[in-house]
């Protein structure tokens, strides 16, 4: 049974989400089809510039994506401070960048409250919060990103019809644990899929776009990266920390199954206390493991009450990945 997306997300219970959108019938869109032997590859970029143009436009963070032949994943966080700080016109400018203008909001903008008469004052005095709420709301990011992409796309084959599957898939990442988790299962996607021996080789992808210096301002700064006073939605750990796991993490799925790493455990593991084996286990399926929610098991418990339902996917899981063992 579907649910709604409004009862799957809500920024007071969590403004961080993982999601994923595939192509329509998870044909290789965006890259090499191996039936045809046509060369999609190049709509990987569109969708990476994308991602990062929306970020500019909407008060949300890109905090890690990646984007493979079939499909993409993104981690976002959802800034509703930063929103609830623009001025009106701030406001307009920002969503009539994405959309035509009405008649009613070119005047404001060109002229203020003075251009107006009393009833069109009124109509954008309506008008603005809904456009602020949805300035930080994950289903208008998303239409605005897989929309524009499928328009590109369908009229470059000259076709109609869906690119996209018809519903993109979210996961509420509930704590720190299950962010980390989340960025380095979307940064590895390359290694996991073979295409990729380090995160050095992880095209379209933050990680590599972080290591190389590329659009770097366009993506979420990580704790230590950014002396603007005025940036403080930021990722709570250091990227030299990250990258170090996430390059230890993606050397042990090469493996294929011999085995973890078990010497030299990142830092960034034992301080947050995360079980080495565990993470890697969930770097390799945990998009599979968890449902819309995902976190420590007493956090899913609480979701499990307030939603009034009887269980959430995950509880076995999380216990196995984010609970830390007693020495």
């Amino acid at each position: 049974m579907t649910v709604a997306r409004s009862s799957l997300v809500s920024v007071e219970t969590t403004p961080w989400y993982h999601c994923v959108s595939r192509c329509v019938r998870r044909s290789f869109l965006c890259g090499k089809d191996p039936d045809s032997g046509k060369d999609f590859s190049h709509r990987k970029q569109w969708i990476a510039d994308r991602i990062k143009a929306l970020a500019s436009m909407f008060c949300v963070e890109v905090a890690a994506y990646a984007v493979m032949s079939n499909h993409y994943h993104v981690v976002l966080y959802l800034d509703k401070e930063k929103a609830e700080a623009l001025s009106d016109k701030k406001v307009l400018e920002r969503w009539y960048s994405l959309f035509q203008r009405p008649f009613v909001g070119k005047k404001f903008l060109d002229f203020g409250e003075k251009g107006l008469s009393k009833p069109e004052i009124l109509e954008v005095k309506e008008l603005i919060p809904v456009l602020r709420q949805r300035l930080y709301d994950l289903s208008w990011f998303m239409r605005c990103l897989n929309e524009h992409i499928a328009r590109l796309a369908n009229r470059e084959d000259n076709v109609r019809g869906r690119f996209w599957e018809g519903r993109f898939k979210s996961q509420a990442l509930l704590d720190k644990k299950a962010l980390l988790a989340a960025m380095s299962y979307v940064d590895l996607n390359p290694v996991r899929a073979g295409i990729a021996k380090s995160v050095n080789e992880c095209e379209f992808t933050s990680v590599k776009d972080r290591i190389v210096g590329k659009d770097k301002s366009k993506l979420m700064a990580f704790e230590g990266e950014s002396e603007k006073k005025e940036l403080k939605a930021r990722i709570s750990y250091c990227f030299k920390d990250y990258l170090e796991l996430v390059d230890w993490a993606g050397r042990a799925i090469r493996k294929e199954g011999k085995g973890y790493i078990k010497d030299n455990v990142p830092r960034l593991l034992s301080e947050i206390g995360m079980e080495p084996k565990s993470f890697l286990a969930f770097a390799k399926s945990f998009l599979k493991e968890f449902g819309p929610v995902v976190g420590s098991p007493d956090l899913l418990r609480d979701i499990v009450k307030k939603r009034r339902i009887r269980y959430v996917k995950g509880i076995t899981a999380a216990r196995r990945m984010f609970v830390q063992k007693a020495a």
